[in-house]
């Protein structure tokens, strides 16, 4: 981890606060690896995040038709359908899920892979191994994109924006 004096960087010991905002939130993770869901269902369920998890792209895609997430996270390399095809259909989508905040995850840390992901409808691309605080850090920031609305009951839910 880097630290900074830099104020445009979060120190750590404000993580409770702006991690705060991440409770509530739905987040599908679409990725082959039993071990990676774990993971990160683990990260994000002790932010208060409600995880749904898919083994793989066509699992994904049936999966956030009834999960109705507010953010996506895709591994890139999968069997059958990859992470760069399954971002596309979910992309093409008629719904507001066809706009929904995306970050992709790889083992391939190439500047040309980060790129691709982006090119084909991913909002950011983290690295595996997954480092919890980068992980909660983009879903913060993609969060931002999101706008809270509330029932008639005050409950909280989460909308996505036109991207």
């Amino acid at each position: 981890m880097i630290l900074s004096s830099n104020s445009d960087y979060l120190h750590l010991k404000n993580d409770r606060n702006i991690f705060q905002s991440l409770d509530g939130l739905r987040i599908l993770v679409v990725d082959d690896s039993a071990d990676s869901c774990s993971l990160v269902s683990f990260i994000l369920e002790g932010y208060g995040v409600k995880v749904m998890t898919a083994a793989t792209a066509l699992e994904g895609l049936e999966v956030i038709e009834k999960f109705q997430p507010n953010l996506l996270i895709s591994d890139i390399v999968m069997p059958e359908i990859d992470g760069y095809s399954f971002i596309r259909q979910v992309r093409s989508l008629d719904s507001t899920l066809g706009k929904i905040p995306a970050i992709a995850v790889t083992a391939m840390c190439r500047e040309e892979d980060f790129n691709l992901a982006i090119e084909c409808g991913f909002q950011s691309c983290l690295s595996k191994p997954i480092d919890p605080t980068n992980l909660a850090l983009e879903i913060a920031k993609l969060s931002q994109l999101l706008r809270p609305a509330y029932t008639e009951i005050g409950a909280c839910i989460w909308t996505s924006p036109q991207l």
